[in-house]
């Protein structure tokens, strides 16, 4: 029998009380022990609906708890690395909510508090565990494109609640950092490379402050990619793969569903119409594969998936885009 990590969840943040959670508690490898919430009557609801174990009025209250091994932060953004850290340094592993950081400078001072503590931190980028990612990596690594030269991603959806923190501009709402993340991390995780430098443009909303629509370049070396994000659009996203010799499409590639199957569609260029070929993968909760995945590597001892340092790398972009955008020149990142 497996002996499950225990888990804690700092806040009843929405995203770990409808998506994260109870997709971790049909894990083999996670448990969720304990939930805290500054509000004890909001960590007692939610632990009563999810059955979970424990219930905290504080998150100190849960960090010192020495049966938890390891904690799951969705909290703002301006307070994940204060609160990764305070995990660390409590002796508890963490899989922080991404952007790990507000900036690259902030998500750097993680690397020594993990060295320091000896734990593990990662960021919650469940995309790139999904079957469907790690299929088109390969695909494409294998040649079915020939040589990748262009990427092109969009991501977008509308919300213009000023109560939400996604946009509150000092908690580290607005587009880039809620979902152009996405297009970011996937692109270096194709390429397998980082950009070498990038151009961005930025519409910013007139009342919250917050970036509602955002493009940018990313100049890689042996190609480019493009995406757009915003948060006051039509509800949508895609991913497009061009090669010298054909094309890859991701269907649903970030918000891709637990209840149905997935598709990638692969194009050779020999049908005018549309694709030459559909790949399917089974139904499964790229939420449930994340937890397990780095409860395995706590538990065995051995590498997460994605490294602490690949975080910081993708902050270093989205900072040289926020930079681009406001000089109006590319940045080296």
């Amino acid at each position: 029998m497996i002996d499950k990590v225990r888990w804690g969840v700092l806040s009843t943040a929405n995203i770990a009380v409808a998506k994260v959670i109870p997709a971790m508690q049909e894990g083999q490898w996670s448990k969720i022990t304990a939930i805290a919430s500054r509000d004890k009557a909001k960590s007692e609801h939610v632990a009563a609906l999810l059955k979970i174990p424990k219930a905290y009025g504080s998150y100190e209250e849960l960090l010192a708890d020495d049966q938890i091994e390891a904690i799951y932060n969705p909290l703002p953004n301006d307070q994940h690395v204060y609160w990764t850290i305070k995990a660390a340094e409590a002796g508890k592993h963490v899989l922080c909510e991404k952007p790990i950081a507000l900036n690259a400078r902030e998500a750097k001072t993680l690397v020594a508090v993990r060295d320091r503590t000896r734990m593990r931190i990662q960021e919650a980028f469940m995309v790139r565990t999904h079957p469907q990612w790690l299929a088109t990596r390969a695909l494409i690594k294998s040649g079915r494109l020939g040589q990748l030269k262009s990427i092109d991603g969009f991501f977008s959806y509308f919300n213009r609640d000023t109560t939400n923190i996604r946009n509150q501009i000092e908690s580290g709402g607005g587009a880039l950092m809620d979902i152009g993340c996405y297009p970011i991390t996937i692109s270096r995780f194709i390429f397998a490379a980082e950009p070498k430098r990038v151009l961005g443009l930025i519409e910013r909303d007139p009342e919250m402050g917050i970036d509602r629509l955002t493009s940018a370049i990313l100049e890689f070396p042996g190609g480019q990619s493009t995406f757009t994000c915003s948060t006051q659009m039509v509800p949508y996203q895609r991913m497009n793969f061009f090669g010298t010799s054909g094309r890859l499409e991701v269907v649903v590639p970030f918000n891709a569903p637990k209840d149905r199957p997935t598709r990638i569609l692969l194009d050779d260029g020999s049908n005018p119409s549309g694709s030459t070929e559909v790949i399917e993968f089974a139904e499964c909760d790229q939420y449930t594969i994340q937890g397990d995945l780095f409860s395995q590597a706590v538990r065995e001892n051995k590498a997460q998936s994605i490294p602490l340092e690949d975080a910081i790398n993708s902050m270093k972009v989205i900072d040289a885009i926020f930079k681009s955008a406001e000089t109006g020149e590319w940045q080296l990142v």
